[in-house]
């Protein structure tokens, strides 16, 4: 059922209130107050069904841990712990006196993030964006002019290779069929690691001849194993376990039959959807993980869309929907999109589109803006590195859909508390330069409305 509504602020003499306690000209008490939190809680009672469960956990506690948590990098166990020590990120989720314990179990997140889904988490982009436009960082004409680039969110998977993935459907395989109460004429357990050890030291010193004959070995112990199961599987009762077990063998069958040139090829066993992507980068030559297409402003860097790419598509094909996200997340369709030369035949209307690399036909104005291209780059290393998007720890296409959006709203919200911290001490440098010159200190009036909310 839906959450239960917070109950009055009531005072205590014995507990004080964190407003007493904390510097209201923090970065995050002052972003708490430009975030219109009512809105989450009655938007998230629509995923609820009525009367039915025990009451929802507070919306606005999820929000605000899910974009603490991408906007510091940390984990979900990470950002509960820090929550408990940290009366800042208690007052940003709606805390009045300050807590002991933790709100929620860890697990508690993921079936939040389950349950809201893409959709979801793109109200929370919204969001981000207002509070960017209510501080001060984000003016309404940079919604006009854009800059649109891909990267790649990489799985949490190890580095694919045929001996590990041989070995782990094997014991997977002998996993299931003892759970079943199927007995193997043979499970190959003490042969089979040996082998697959065996195969990364011929790879290493290479010794490729001996090592494909091991693969060779290894990928027969497998195709054993899962043979020897099929024909047993009629004794297993119909269930959730068998179903398990057909998954399970369909999945290896897969992965036997695959040839280094198959089209859909499967990389993690408990992540069959991960794609192979080349982006011609010097030091990686190919990662595995999902495309994501970035929107961005050209002043200011702030994330307008992000959506990940299933697929491995060509990224022209993808620029339609990234410009139809943008004007669903801003209410309005930029009039200038800028990318690189990899969306060449895009197809999209409705919009400028300014490939790099163009000369003809550009006035001085639009040849500086496409100079301008090149600042998404560094927006997505901060992501990477200060962010949560170089490594996705969620599961399935959805989880990747989730994940990329949830890592845009930590850049977005980065992003304004440092034009926050800029403004208080630009102010504060005004003041004092402005107390050591009585003469030029400026009536109250005078003063803009952001450093009257400080």
């Amino acid at each position: 059922m839906k959450h239960r509504p917070r109950p009055p602020e009531q005072a205590d003499l014995l507990r004080p209130r964190l407003v007493d306690m904390i510097d209201g000209r923090h970065g995050l008490v002052r972003l708490a107050a430009l975030i219109d939190w009512g809105w989450f809680e009655r938007e998230c009672a629509g995923f609820f069904p009525a009367g039915e469960g025990r009451p929802a956990t507070d919306p606005r506690l999820v929000a605000g841990l899910m974009v603490l948590q991408h906007a510091y990098g940390l984990s979900d166990e990470a950002v509960l712990a820090r929550w408990v020590e940290n009366p800042y990120f208690q007052h940003f989720t709606g805390e009045t006196v300050f807590q002991h314990r933790p709100p929620l179990h860890p697990s508690s997140l993921s079936r939040w993030r389950g349950r809201i889904g893409e959709e979801g988490v793109e109200w929370l982009l919204t969001k981000t964006i207002e509070a960017g436009r209510a501080s001060g960082a984000l003016t309404p004409r940079a919604f006009s002019e854009i800059a649109v680039d891909t990267t790649v969110m990489e799985k949490a998977i190890a580095h694919p290779n045929d001996s590990r993935l041989y070995e782990r459907a094997r014991r997977s395989l002998v996993a299931l069929a003892s759970k079943a109460g199927i007995t193997l004429r043979q499970n190959y357990n003490r042969k089979a690691p040996r082998l697959a050890a065996q195969a990364g030291r011929h790879a290493h010193a290479r010794q490729f001849r001996r090592m494909r004959k091991v693969l060779r070995t290894l990928k027969g112990y497998t195709g054993r194993v899962l043979r020897d199961i099929g024909r047993k599987l009629g004794a297993v009762p119909e269930g959730r376990l068998r179903t398990r077990i057909e998954q399970r063998m369909a999945l290896v069958t897969r992965l036997l039959r695959q040839t280094p040139k198959s089209a859909g090829k499967i990389y993690a066993l408990h992540e069959p959807e991960v794609d192979c992507i080349s982006k011609g980068k010097a030091r990686v030559r190919y990662e595995f993980g999902t495309k994501v297409s970035i929107a961005t402003t050209l002043t200011g860097g702030f994330v307008v869309g992000m959506r990940s790419l299933p697929g491995n598509p060509y990224d022209g094909h993808t620029l339609p929907e990234a410009l139809q996200q943008v004007e669903t997340l801003t209410g309005s369709c930029p009039s200038l999109a800028v990318v690189d030369r990899g969306y060449r035949g895009h197809g999209a209307h409705g919009t400028t589109v300014l490939v790099s690399g163009t000369r003809r036909g550009l006035t001085p104005r639009l040849r500086k803006l496409l100079r301008r291209r090149s600042a998404i780059e560094p927006e997505i290393g901060h992501m990477k590195t200060d962010g949560r998007l170089a490594r996705c720890a969620l599961k399935g296409t959805i989880g990747d859909a989730v994940y990329a959006v949830l890592c845009g709203c930590g850049h977005n919200i980065r992003k304004i508390l440092a034009y926050l911290r800029a403004l208080l001490l630009t102010l504060l440098t005004s003041l004092i330069h402005a107390i050591a010159q009585p003469d030029h200190l400026p009536a109250p009036d005078h003063l803009p409305a952001t450093a009257h909310a400080a």
